[in-house]
């Protein structure tokens, strides 16, 4: 899963997440504003954002409940935007993972700076982003992590197996041939057997049934692999 925006909105407010859109995309920033807000989780997987500007006050369950929800899957960085300003909400904000804090109303200065302030110090400048996520339908991959998760259950992964199943997620829908896999995974001029990815895949395979991920790997003789 690639990324498909640089900013996701999640404020119940339409006017002003529709304000804070109009602004930030003037700055040529890419922006999604939330549409199911309960099951703002599910949409922050679908965009994979660099950012999350995220109210505390929801309809359903608050902000910090949805961050935390969150920082189950993305380290992506999270700005507070709300009318409270209590020393116990910020604290909080923080605590529960966020990483600046803004009280309504704000000016568009402010909001613009303190964006390009946390993408700067995340990203360290580099344009050219890799998604630490990926997801093939219900199944995601924490590359950050070196974890995959579906439905309620996760299971740690090996360097090779993260390798393998990055590769495979990356290019889900396709078949990857084996020799592409063994050169990404094997950067050497050394020969590597074709059952030394065999081994792997069959170690991983077995990992993958004990979360219910059954053939989530498919083998297609004489070609390769595919998700």
């Amino acid at each position: 899963m690639k990324l498909l925006v640089d900013i996701f909105i999640i404020e119940d407010d339409k006017a002003l997440s529709r304000e804070i859109s109009l602004t930030l995309s003037k700055w040529s920033y890419n922006v999604e504003e939330v549409k199911d807000l309960e099951n703002i989780t599910k949409e922050v997987l679908e965009v994979n954002p660099k950012l999350i500007l995220m109210d505390i006050n929801l309809p359903c369950y608050d902000g910090f409940y949805w961050c935390s929800q969150i920082r189950n899957f993305l380290k992506v960085p999270i700005i507070f935007i709300s009318s409270r300003d209590s020393d116990m909400d910020i604290i909080m904000s923080i605590n529960i993972g966020g990483d600046d804090y803004i009280k309504k109303p704000f000016s568009p200065q402010v909001l613009v700076a303190k964006v390009q302030a946390i993408l700067r110090r995340t990203y360290s400048y580099n344009s050219d982003l890799k998604s630490d996520v990926l997801r093939c339908n219900d199944v995601v991959l924490n590359i950050l992590e070196s974890k995959i998760y579906y439905s309620d259950e996760n299971i740690e992964l090996t360097k090779n197996e993260l390798k393998i199943l990055h590769i495979l997620m990356e290019r889900q829908d396709t078949i990857v041939k084996r020799d592409e896999i063994i050169e990404e995974l094997w950067e050497s001029e050394e020969f590597i057997s074709e059952n030394t990815l065999t081994v792997n895949i069959n170690r991983l395979r077995k990992k993958l049934d004990s979360i219910g991920l059954i053939d989530f790997i498919i083998t297609k003789k004489g070609q390769g692999y595919i998700v």
